[in-house]
């Protein structure tokens, strides 16, 4: 299937956007062109104030206070341009994420801060909560008709952090950390994909709480089947 929106696409073998992120946190990756971040901070506020759709290198070009050749210099097309902006993005998202279950104190603390603050920092960015929430018929398909490449490289992310709890300790042994990984990180997808009329996500206590009583559990390895 076509992606819809072509930033998000990618080739067969190719890293998607999302791995690329994912890459440049954990290895902590950092621009040192500046004029490249100039561009870069110009077209997210450009994207943030006027969509993606209307607007244009031109536009990008000028809110930099570059010139339209330096632009394309560094972003051959708008596409390339866009990938890295939202690219930009969701390595902040992870870099928050890292950041952010270091204030816990327990396993379950961490799943719990994670997953509030998760959804937090998606649906709070203005560039992708926006597109989730005004074009939600164009980046959800985006983002899920990948072959599951996008729900696969957040679901590693976190198995990571499960598998550091348990070298840590703070988790069996036998926990089956890529499924539980999976189960938590479609949850959450599925909170961003698809608007809760039960669940208010922008109630921090009430996700903290849903996270406890439904995430937290995943931690525990299932007993013994009944005979």
């Amino acid at each position: 299937m076509e992606s819809a929106l072509p930033f998000l696409a990618t080739d067969q073998g190719q890293d998607s956007l999302i791995e690329r992120a994912y890459t440049d946190a954990v290895e902590r990756i950092d621009d040192t062109d500046e004029t490249r971040a100039r561009i870069l901070d110009a077209a997210y506020e450009q994207f943030c104030r006027m969509g993606i759709q209307r607007s244009t290198m031109e536009d990008v070009a000028r809110r930099a206070g570059v010139s339209r050749i330096t632009v394309y210099r560094r972003f051959t097309t708008k596409d390339a341009l866009i990938e890295q902006v939202v690219r930009r993005e969701f390595r902040r998202y992870f870099d928050r994420f890292l950041v952010e279950i270091e204030q816990a104190e327990t396993a379950a603390d961490r799943v719990v801060l994670g997953f509030v603050s998760s959804l937090r920092a998606i649906r709070g960015n203005p560039l992708i909560g926006g597109m989730i929430a005004t074009e939600p018929d164009v980046v959800v398909p985006s983002m899920i008709s990948d072959g599951g490449r996008t729900l696969a490289t957040v679901r590693q992310f976190v198995a990571g952090q499960l598998r550091y709890e348990q070298r840590a300790g703070n988790a069996p042994d036998d926990l089956d950390t890529d499924l539980v990984a999976e189960m938590m990180v479609r949850i959450s997808a599925s909170f961003l994909a698809v608007p809760s009329h039960l669940v208010d996500l922008d109630d921090d206590e009430q996700l903290a709480e849903l996270a406890r009583r439904f995430l937290v559990p995943m931690l525990e390895p299932p007993g013994p089947s009944a005979a």
